[in-house]
């Protein structure tokens, strides 16, 4: 019974949020979506929380109400990461063991956790960038054009 009254409590605050999302016609103040991006907040508004988890976007911002359904950052922040997080592992990696020349175990112990950390950490903040940079480009998916 108390789980029928909080799913039923749930969808009336969502359709609170839609609604006031819909009502509001107030013109957003322009944020830096590099700056809102980096710091996981929505692009609307630089204000509410755009990931619901460490890498999941949420359903909507819980400030302005809008709605994250048009965020789709597909491969771009892998591909990013893989390029940026890459070059200076392998080129640290590369330096040391020329200038250095360390033990191969020594090469594990230093890379391998310096690369998941530096991935993980750019992959959310990579996809938070490209996400804002999306809405604020007004980015969509191409389509042909049908009189051709």
């Amino acid at each position: 019974m108390s789980e029928d009254k909080a799913i039923e409590d749930r969808a009336i605050e969502d359709r609170a949020i839609e609604d006031k999302a819909i009502a509001d016609k107030a013109i957003w103040p322009p944020i830096d979506p590099v700056s809102a991006g980096l710091h996981g907040r929505c692009p609307r508004c630089g204000e509410g929380k755009l990931f619901s988890g460490f890498l999941t976007v949420g359903k909507r911002c819980y400030n302005c109400g809008l709605d994250y359904s048009f965020a789709d950052a597909g491969d771009g922040p892998a591909v990013f990461v893989i390029l940026i997080i890459g070059f200076i592992v392998v080129g640290l990696a590369l330096w040391m063991e020329v200038t250095l020349s360390p033990p191969l175990w020594l090469h594990f112990i230093l890379w391998i956790p310096l690369a998941l950390v530096l991935c993980l950490t750019a992959l959310r903040l990579i996809k938070g960038v490209l996400i804002t940079l999306q809405y604020s480009k007004k980015a969509a998916e191409g389509r042909l054009d049908p009189g051709q």
